[in-house]
């Protein structure tokens, strides 16, 4: 059963200014840098590679930045809850609620390539508690469902 509380989905400014927020709540810093990432993995639709944010931002800052940091700026919105990670795609997606912790789930169209997440606490919970049980100690599960979606059957 997917999670029962509504989101408050910000768009544009105040989805960079919840980002903002949540990073240094975290105790990092909101950079220029890290906010031209988090710009460009935001005006995507879709998970997309560390190659395509750093073509994007390269672009806005007409100057080359290399995938290598984009990777490591990835990295740490994944860590602080910017951005969800597309472990199958290798790829990145920005999370539309910063400021709300969820395990998520991946739906991967294999025909389109779509990408929905959904938010399952419950499920989650289950994965962590099997994984207790067998004597491992879960950080965050990862759950993808590949198939293909109501667009493409």
């Amino acid at each position: 059963m997917a999670t029962k509380h509504k989101h408050h989905e910000p768009h544009g400014e105040s989805l960079i200014s919840a980002a903002a927020r949540t990073l240094t709540a975290a105790g990092e810093q909101w950079t220029d840098m890290r906010a031209s990432v988090f710009e460009a993995l935001a005006q995507f639709d879709r998970p997309v590679s560390a190659y395509d944010v750093a073509d994007s931002v390269s672009k806005a800052r007409d100057k080359r930045v290399a995938a290598n940091s984009i990777y490591r700026i990835l990295d740490l919105f994944v860590t602080t809850n910017l951005a969800k990670r597309v472990e199958s795609k290798n790829a990145y997606i920005v999370n539309a609620h910063p400021d709300c912790v969820h395990d998520c789930i991946f739906l991967v169209c294999d025909t389109c390539g779509n990408t929905t997440h959904l938010d399952d606490d419950s499920l989650s919970e289950s994965v962590r508690e099997r994984a207790r049980r067998a004597g491992f100690k879960p950080v965050q599960p990862v759950l993808e469902v590949r198939g293909t979606c109501a667009g493409c059957v």
